[in-house]
């Protein structure tokens, strides 16, 4: 099993994390050909070990634990540690290590918002010493953060910056065995929730609404509706509409065998002669030419 390579101790990541903010410090996977001498980390860092293959054992302020494929563990302030591998099945290590700055504060005096987060960097401070199963599909994560640090394509900061941030938070997620978060979803605004009935309306239903209907969808007067559009597209119900039934027509017109007749009739064209005047004024051809020219 080959794995990619992520050698990143050059780039500047920085990941606020609730009152903390993640300074990472380098991210590096490797295999154990040689055991890993006892060390510690300073009093602010913390390092995520995740062993995607192999076999070894850990050492932890002088206890034994063994390591296997998806071992995932966390080593942080004052834990000194030693990876032992195994020679005969050599371990496999992906690692992130992070400094943490900044400090604690409650979760009951965060607003509800800011109150998931909050948990998570209180769970981190709390659990210098972690080690378990990974049940959160971690490697796919490794093997997509090694992709772009090698590619280096145009926002892979950003994309990196990213990676690693869901990794911290499936971290947590180990930690917790899927602890339900503390935060409610944000939920969309009322403006939100009417732009999108706008966009389904005009997307499925631009055969026979009408500008009430609308309206009546929306909890808003025919007037405000018409103002909401103006604001919203810089165009009127009826333009909008237009516009809708026009797209619709050229799509079915190319993609279908439709007859003209029944695709006036589809679109909310009372009559045949109706659709061709506005099919005309709108693509300058007729129906039939709009359809032999595509």
């Amino acid at each position: 099993m080959k794995l990619p390579p992520i050698h990143m101790d050059h780039l500047d990541v920085k990941i606020p994390f609730g009152v903390l903010t993640l300074n990472i410090l380098y991210v590096k996977f490797g295999y154990f050909n040689d055991s890993i001498q006892e060390h510690a980390h300073s009093n602010k860092s913390y390092e995520l070990h995740f062993i995607p293959h192999g076999q070894g054992t850990l050492v932890a302020n002088g206890t034994k634990f063994p390591l296997s494929s998806n071992s995932l563990f966390m080593t942080g302030p004052e834990i000194v540690h030693e990876q032992i591998t195994n020679p005969e099945d050599p371990m496999a290590e992906y690692c992130i290590c992070f400094e943490v700055i900044g400090g604690s504060s409650p979760i009951g005096s965060q607003s509800s918002s800011e109150q998931d987060e909050a948990q998570m960097a209180e769970l981190i401070l709390r659990t210098p010493f972690w080690l378990g199963q990974d049940h959160q599909q971690l490697l796919p994560l490794f093997e997509q953060l090694a992709y772009e640090t090698e590619n280096q394509f145009i926002g892979y900061h950003s994309i990196v910056t990213g990676i690693i941030e869901q990794i911290i938070i499936k971290l947590v997620r180990n930690y917790t065995n899927n602890q339900p978060s503390l935060q409610l979803a944000k939920q969309k605004t009322l403006d939100d929730n009417r732009l999108v009935i706008i966009e389904h309306c005009f997307l499925y239903e631009y055969a026979t609404i009408t500008i009430q209907a609308l309206a009546d969808k929306l909890g808003l007067s025919a007037r405000q509706t018409e103002r909401t559009l103006k604001e919203r597209y810089g165009k009127t119900f009826t333009h909008k509409r237009q516009l809708a039934r026009m797209s619709a027509a050229a799509y079915l017109l190319t993609t279908t065998s439709l007859t003209i007749s029944q695709i006036a009739e589809r679109t909310g064209f009372a009559t045949l002669e109706h659709f061709s005047q506005n099919f005309k004024k709108h693509y300058a051809r007729t129906p039939r030419s709009y359809r032999k020219q595509i």
